[in-house]
């Protein structure tokens, strides 16, 4: 009698047991077990605060458990530090890499084993050996081991964090949010590697806000609630709806509500307009519009953000605000012409991490809240508090670093800072990126409720979904030029995607 693999009983590599820990009287974790197998790939699933970050940093030795305790192969085991984590044989793939700027691929997939694993400096060697792995696990297409570190796309840096774990001996690869940055092809090749992972017997946890990739990758699910394990059950047997209440304990129906009204006038007017990365782009955004630009990774849409706020200059054609022609010299122009962003990297590109929740929301409106070189705090508070209540931004205190909040209560933060400068137009590259579903069905009820309140509103998204739930029109750019246009009612995902990819 053949025995198939759904009715093997997968042996442990790795059991968490009733595994607590809190941080300053909050419980970010409360009597936490799971069993991850030799050969699986489990989902571990829950929203923003769930706790799913603070079990990967018990996993990767950065946070030791108040309670509770790890066994690996069967053998209980102390991670007092990341060094001892990896010396049992667990990695976690971050979902922000680190990556050091001026050394090559190379350096920074061998950093930390230069010593031992290269008795004698010599890099040329480093870079075949860099290259073999490149090659083994797929991404030649997407990587070179000779570029530098700061020449590295979102994409890339993710690709080096992975290829940082395959050179030692791993049984557990904890992967945190790893496709936000990715392309389809780079998908495409992960989903590859990991395949090949779990048939090498290596136990696989995959952290994920997209359900559709759940079901591609994964053996089994596991739900954490405000840090307790709600539970477990496999792929075959689940559905997506019976996740999405798993995680947020109700019903969200449908997630995207949008309010239909009539525009208003044209507030942004994008006439002709070409830079170095875009050519020839044209596109006018209404008082209470919602227009998304779609496309593919690289098909210039956010280098067309760049143009719009005044980070990259414009070569030729004219930007209006109001039918008035504005000069974007600086952010400073696109600011003070009712301007706001954004941007798809809120951690290093729209928020300063250890600044506060307070601090950072007021950075917009600092000319309004100052007298002289003093800063009228009472009104800073006052409209920091009310534009926190308004977003329902989760957080002990207006004075708690921002680092310490959620990705979806982040990106709330900045939407905040725009909202308490009240611009004209309102520009949000990838709003979604890397938030939970709950959290990400309070970004598209506050997107809707600008939009009714007559903000103009340009969102740069590569969810199809999300394109088509939540645009009035839709525009499709690649290469950098405009290939399209469509409205709500016209849009459907083969329309775009027809628009979207080159053709032969």
């Amino acid at each position: 009698m053949s025995t198939s693999k759904s009715d093997v009983v997968p042996v442990p590599t790795m059991q968490l047991q009733g595994i607590s820990k809190e941080f300053s009287g909050v419980h970010a974790l409360t009597d936490v077990s799971l069993d991850i197998a030799a050969g699986e790939v489990v989902a571990l699933l829950g929203e923003n605060g769930a706790g799913k970050s603070t079990l990967l940093k018990i996993l990767s030795g950065d946070h030791i458990p108040d309670s509770g305790r790890i066994v690996v192969d069967g053998e209980a085991v102390s991670f007092h530090t990341p060094r001892a984590a990896r010396a049992n044989g667990i990695r976690v793939i971050h979902q922000e890499p680190h990556i050091i700027p001026h050394v090559s691929v190379a350096e920074n997939v061998f950093v930390g084993g230069l010593h031992s694993r290269f008795r004698i400096y010599h890099r040329g060697a480093m870079v075949r050996t860099a290259t073999e792995v490149i090659e083994r696990f797929g991404f030649a297409e997407v990587i070179s081991a000779e570029s530098m570190g700061d020449q590295l796309s979102p994409a890339q840096r993710q690709v080096v964090e992975i290829l940082r774990a395959l050179v030692e001996d791993v049984k557990l690869i904890a992967f945190d949010e790893p496709t936000s940055s990715l392309s389809d092809q780079e998908v495409d090749a992960l989903f590859r590697l990991i395949r090949n992972l779990r048939e090498r017997g290596v136990a696989i946890v995959y952290v994920s806000h997209r359900l559709k990739e759940i079901f591609q990758i994964a053996d089994r699910v596991a739900v954490l609630r405000d840090g307790r394990f709600v539970g477990g059950q496999m792929v075959a047997d689940t559905k997506n709806d019976d996740l999405v209440k798993m995680m947020v304990g109700r019903d969200l129906g449908d997630i995207f509500v949008r309010t239909a009204h009539e525009p208003g006038k044209i507030v942004l007017s994008v006439q002709d307009v070409t830079s170095d990365d875009v050519t020839g782009v044209s596109l006018d955004v209404r008082a209470g519009e919602i227009v998304a630009i779609a496309g593919l990774i690289g098909a210039g849409r956010t280098e067309l953000t760049r143009v719009l706020i005044g980070d990259v200059p414009l070569r030729s054609g004219k930007v209006l605000i109001d039918g008035e022609p504005i000069r974007l010299n600086s952010p400073r122009d696109a600011v003070r012409a009712g301007i706001g962003l954004a941007p798809e990297e809120r951690k290093t590109e729209a928020l300063i991490m250890q600044r506060t929740v307070r601090e950072n929301m007021s950075l917009a409106i600092l000319e309004r809240i100052r007298r002289w070189r003093f800063i009228n705090r009472p009104a800073e508070v006052e409209i920091v508090r009310h534009y926190s209540d308004k977003l329902n931004i989760r957080t002990p205190s207006m004075e708690q670093e921002v680092s310490k909040l959620s990705g979806g209560n982040q990106q709330k933060v900045v939407v905040a800072r725009w909202l308490a400068r009240h611009p004209k137009v309102l520009i949000l590259d990838e709003p979604t990126r890397g938030i939970d579903v709950g959290a990400k069905m309070e970004i598209y009820s506050i997107i809707n409720e600008l939009a009714a309140d007559g903000t103009a509103i340009l969102v740069i998204s590569s969810e199809l979904p999300e394109v088509l739930g939540l645009a009035d029109r839709i525009i499709v750019m690649r290469d950098g030029r405009v290939t399209g246009e469509m409205s709500r009612a016209d849009a459907t995902e083969e329309r775009i995607l027809k628009l979207s990819i080159p053709e032969h």
